[in-house]
């Protein structure tokens, strides 16, 4: 059986692997991607029906081209997204091969590069680029066990309120899918019970911009390394309805249900941890601090940004948040789905590299892997806080493709050093 070559293989073709397929095609790198579904296939089937992107589209997008069908501060849904990806790579011409799924990475023995087995054969590559993401394998607590009798999804299963069975919802996780998903759910009419673990919730706009401009101007969009603990913080933030900030005790008064992190289960009962009020009050200084940095710069750049005390009024805390339910009998709730919006962990076990640490975590310095010629991209915090962000990954992927350039520049070197005497052309 025949063995097909190339320089630099790139595994996945989301936006990370269209990025790095556009910087490998500028570098003049011969390069291949493969894509086990379609292009950006996780926007179209991993993501509830009417999710929108969180940043607006003058952010949320690659420097060489628009959303040309939508206004700048409009936040694009995500079937439009995906058609975006796939527009983008059509238009360099990008060398991508769907449908073609990897199924294991190893070194070569003896000489640089990796043997990678596909669906479609085996490939012998001198680079590899991970651009898988970091939204790989669900994580499902094991709380709840299947026999109670109740609809478990997580929330990359969640389609729309009208494919969950009657019954009320308990959403558990209060990152930006899960309370997107909750106040869906309850703008449907549905009895809603939101599980609200720690979180950091900005403004969606301040003083007429929005936060991902703040984030940029205040360079924290640049932080190389999260603070200790924080690295799995999740942002409650939404583009839904035209762009909203998040308010928890808001969505209590609309007659949401708040309650703290999701301890245990037994015997039809679900007990939740004493910490609602604090987990909000730590929510609204992250909230708090940003404003007033965000004050800060105006008045230090003489921005004539026009000043927005409301911003700091929050309304009353609810019943639900000074007199916090610690357990809920789920049937006399009357809950017949959880949907689990508890987040995504990486699954490389089909990297059989020496590339991780004991943790199982990949082993890099901005994406570059101790293995030599493998590499990661998409993964959070990969060069910094963008980098799981869509145009992040662009300047990550940027960064590999120089590093692949020259690696190979090298290599090449090595080689024609190696080459005998009589294979090199007499000078004229």
């Amino acid at each position: 059986m025949s063995v097909e070559t190339v320089d630099t293989l790139v595994v996945g073709a989301g936006q990370a692997g269209v990025a790095m397929s556009e910087h490998l095609t500028k570098q003049g790198v011969p390069h291949l991607v493969l894509e086990r579904a379609r292009i950006a296939e996780r926007w179209r089937t991993a993501r509830w029906d009417s999710l929108v992107a969180n940043g607006p589209a003058w952010h949320d997008r690659f420097p060489g081209l628009d959303f040309a069908a939508f206004d700048e501060d409009a936040f694009v849904p995500k079937d439009q997204v995906a058609d975006y990806f796939a527009a983008y790579a059509n238009a360099f011409g990008a060398p991508i091969r769907c449908g073609v799924e990897v199924t294991k990475v190893r070194p070569l023995d003896g000489r640089p590069g990796f043997r990678v087995d596909t669906a479609d054969g085996t490939i012998e590559a001198n680079s590899v680029v991970v651009a898988t993401g970091a939204f790989q394998k669900p994580v499902v607590p094991p709380i709840v066990p299947a026999e109670a009798g109740l609809h478990q999804i997580h929330s990359n299963a969640y389609r729309n309120p009208g494919a969950l069975p009657a019954g009320a919802v308990l959403v558990v996780g209060a990152g930006s899918s899960g309370v997107q998903i909750a106040d869906e759910l309850l703008r449907a009419g549905r009895r809603v019970t939101l599980s609200v673990g720690p979180h950091d919730r900005p403004p969606r706009a301040y003083r007429g911009r929005d936060f991902v401009w703040w984030l940029g101007v205040l360079g924290k969009w640049d932080i190389q390394a999260p603070a200790p603990g924080t690295e799995h913080v999740t942002i409650a933030v939404s583009g839904a309805h035209g762009g909203e900030t998040i308010d928890f005790r808001r969505l209590a008064h609309r007659g949401m249900t708040l309650v703290g992190r999701t301890q245990d289960y037994r015997d039809g009962v679900l007990r939740f941890a004493p910490d609602l009020a604090a987990t909000l009050v730590r929510g609204d200084a992250y909230y708090l601090a940003l404003l007033d940095e965000a004050d800060a710069y105006a008045a230090r750049n003489g921005l004539d940004l026009p000043p927005e005390p409301e911003a700091r009024v929050f309304p009353p805390d609810p019943a639900c948040v000074t007199d916090p339910l610690d357990s809920l009998d789920l049937a006399q709730a009357g809950i017949s789905t959880i949907i689990w919006a508890t987040g995504y962990t990486s699954d490389f076990r089909w990297l059989e590299v020496d590339a991780f640490d004991a943790q199982g975590r990949p082993d890099h310095q901005r994406g570059i892997s101790r293995e030599p010629g493998l590499y990661f991209l998409g993964l959070p915090w990969l060069s910094g806080r963008g980098s799981s962000f869509i145009w992040g990954v662009w300047h990550d992927a940027r960064y590999l493709a120089d590093h692949i350039a020259a690696r190979r520049g090298y290599l090449d070197h090595h080689l024609a050093r190696c080459r005998p005497a009589s294979a090199v052309s007499p000078a004229a």
